[in-house]
């Protein structure tokens, strides 16, 4: 029964099995491609400004004018990495994305080193994502606020179950709340625009305000200081670029032809990003809106500072409730679909790394289990993998997205940097070849987008590095070191099984001969059965091995081996200590070692049960003395089964049909 609903659980959630055969019904279209792989990007825009706000409000009022320039020049690192990506997803399809470009061009640890940035990256997408979405919903929902993390944390979990359905479901899932949150932004700006071409803008609440620099920039700002701090709001708001790598990472997942489709993709993806991200900051600028990252410090009312009860809104949130004041509705749909966005963008680190993860696994540098397809077809391993890591994160930080972002962005800026090394190594290995001039031009051009991507991101990752690695970016870059040394040292251990377990020319001969030893606790059922399947196996010599105890309890099971007639030698050796375990594995090795070209197969009776809590009482000393024996090289362990009535009844009861079966058809079906 309890199997049973555990069956018809797990179907509720994950859904209906599907064949392999099946694999190329999950491939998406572009219309799917575009909410499941640029949530992520397209989300960034929701939180980007809020950051490049927190940091230039250090510098007091003055800072404020350079929001929307450092946004062009956002734009513009965001233009760059796009075209540039739009070329890796044509020359590398096979879905290794940064991680294979680096890996083929510039040598196998620089494609771990990206690999590692992108594993930390992904976990802190879901991280940053949902702690985010978290937080603009607790502007319209105070119920939230103090609860945070909990709500964060039940978030990832539904995420964990949507994606475990697999690519397509998901992405059929969160498409709409990914275009309405498109809809809610663009509509935002038309109507901010329109208000402002007609004289009718309203200023945001904050605007009333003003802002104390803090002690650092108090006074006269030098040009040092000014040019450090607008460096820092530049790298707060390259987090608008996070997720740009996850379409080069999910190219299997398009439907054909994929590469054109991921490329098409990008572009609409770095379109609606840069158009979006521009129409906030303009807006927030021509609006005169205020966001601080200590309010009872930084905000001022008549030269009076607010105090430590001010609630401060996002930089969304207050656009939305100025421009929709008269409509009320307006403003609260863009709120529940930015709180919705910034959940689901965590939806594109649950299919890139994922998939990441499986590559990294058929390459040796990560368990193998990560290879491995669910019901669903989806890399299920990972997908729980990625859930649990973002859950202690969400915990660890509290949700708090101002702790949390400052991690952010260093492991995708390495991928980046690496990845546009890579490409430029790419083109020029080619160009020694290529001989159509047609071609050669083309490569020369993507040559120099590559090597223009490149100085701007190297550019970024440094400012990144300067402005945010004692803030936290440290712990990111700590991570991925450690990522980075564990992958390779499972890379080296399965090397070095391979090459243990490579066949040699002692392999093909056979062993001398085959010793059976029959282990016996006392003369039932399960003894006999497993003296029989000794018998029946042939071996050159066997015998049955019992350890003396009491001398009593000797003596009664010899004179029941002599009555029962069983003609197979009984050897009884005595345990002083009543050492059972230690004295069967001495008496083997033992027998190995006076023979060292015999094989010695040991035979171990076993109950079955059906209870967990029977286990517990039967086949302790077995599992003690398999353990044991595993490590002693030409020893073989043969664990014969008994079934006891409970595993019997266990058994039939599994075979029943479950509620469901006789409409969908036999299971596996």
């Amino acid at each position: 029964m309890a199997v049973g609903i555990v069956d018809v659980a797990k179907r509720a959630v994950v859904g209906r099995k599907l064949r392999s055969t099946q694999l190329g019904e999950t491939l998406l279209p572009k219309r799917l491609a575009l909410p499941v792989f640029a949530s992520d990007a397209l989300s960034s825009v929701a939180y980007a400004p809020d950051e490049i706000f927190l940091t230039l409000s250090l510098g007091g009022m003055s800072a404020y004018a350079f929001n929307w320039k450092i946004g062009i020049a956002v734009s513009l690192v965001m233009a760059t990495v796009v075209a540039s990506y739009r070329q890796n997803v044509h020359a590398y399809p096979s879905g290794g994305g940064d991680y294979e470009v680096a890996t083929v061009n510039l040598g196998r640890k620089a494609g771990v080193t990206v690999a590692s940035a992108l594993l930390v990256d992904y976990v802190l997408t879901v991280a940053v994502s949902i702690s985010s979405g978290v937080q603009n919903a607790s502007s319209a929902l105070p119920w939230l606020n103090g609860h945070e993390a909990t709500a964060a944390s039940v978030l990832v979990l539904a995420l964990m179950a949507m994606n475990l359905r697999g690519t397509k479901e998901s992405g059929k899932a969160f498409a709409v709340p990914v275009y309405l949150f498109m809809i809610a932004i663009i509509l935002m700006g038309l109507w901010g625009y329109a208000s402002y071409l007609t004289g009718n803008l309203p200023m945001v609440e904050s605007a009333a305000y003003d802002i104390a620099p803090d002690e650092k920039y108090a006074g006269a700002i030098s040009s040092v200081a000014m040019v450090f701090l607008l460096a820092r709001g530049f790298s707060s708001g390259c987090t608008a670029l996070t997720g740009v790598e996850a379409i080069s990472n999910g190219v299997p997942a398009f439907r054909k032809p994929k590469s054109r489709n991921a490329a098409t993709t990008l572009l609409l993806l770095g379109t609606l990003s840069i158009t979006m991200l521009m129409s906030i900051l303009v807006l927030a600028d021509l609006m005169h809106l205020r966001y601080v990252e200590d309010p009872s410090k930084q905000l001022m009312l008549n030269g009076t500072l607010v105090g430590s009860d001010f609630e401060q809104d996002t930089v969304i949130s207050q656009l939305a409730r100025a421009i929709y004041s008269d409509a009320p509705f307006m403003f609260y749909f863009t709120i529940a679909c930015t709180g919705l966005i910034l959940i689901l963008a965590a939806n594109t680190a649950f299919n890139g790394f994922p998939v990441l993860g499986s590559i990294l696994a058929r390459d040796g540098f990560l368990p193998r289990q990560l290879d491995t397809r669910g019901d669903r077809l989806a890399f299920s391993n990972g997908i729980v993998l990625l859930a649990a890591a973002a859950i202690v994160l969400i915990q660890a930080f509290d949700a708090e997205v101002t702790k949390l972002i400052q991690l952010y962005i260093v492991g995708v800026f390495v991928s980046f940097v690496l990845s546009q090394l890579g490409m430029i190594r790419h083109w020029t290995r080619h160009l020694k070849t290529e001989t159509d001039p047609s071609v050669r031009s083309k490569m020369y051009r993507s040559r120099v987008v590559n090597t223009f991507g490149l100085s701007m991101t190297f550019t970024v990752l440094c400012i990144v590095l300067a402005t945010k690695f004692l803030a936290g970016a440290y712990i990111a870059i700590i991570a991925m070191v450690i990522i980075f040394v564990t992958m390779l040292a499972i890379n080296k251990h399965y090397a070095r099984v391979a090459e243990e377990l490579a066949i040699d020319d002692t392999d093909i001969i056979l062993p001398s001969r085959v010793h059976a030893i029959v282990l016996v606790g006392r003369l039932h059922k399960p003894t006999m059965r497993a003296l029989a399947y000794a018998r029946v196996s042939r071996p050159s010599t066997i015998e049955a091995l019992y350890v003396e105890f009491d001398k009593d309890e000797t003596d009664a099971l010899t004179k029941r081996w002599e009555e029962l007639g069983i003609n197979i030698p009984l050897k009884v050796i005595d345990s002083p200590y009543r050492e059972l375990v230690r004295t069967v594995v001495r008496y083997v090795r033992e027998q190995r070692k006076a023979s060292p070209r015999d094989v010695i197969t040991v035979y171990i009776p076993e109950y079955v049960v059906g209870r967990w809590w029977e286990q517990l009482l039967h086949n302790q000393t077995a599992l003690r003395i398999k353990g044991r024996l595993l490590f002693t090289p030409g020893v073989m362990v043969a664990s014969v089964a008994y079934q006891l009535q409970s595993a019997k009844q266990s058994k039939a009861r599994r075979e029943r049909s479950a509620p469901g079966d006789v409409r969908r058809g036999p299971r596996g079906k």
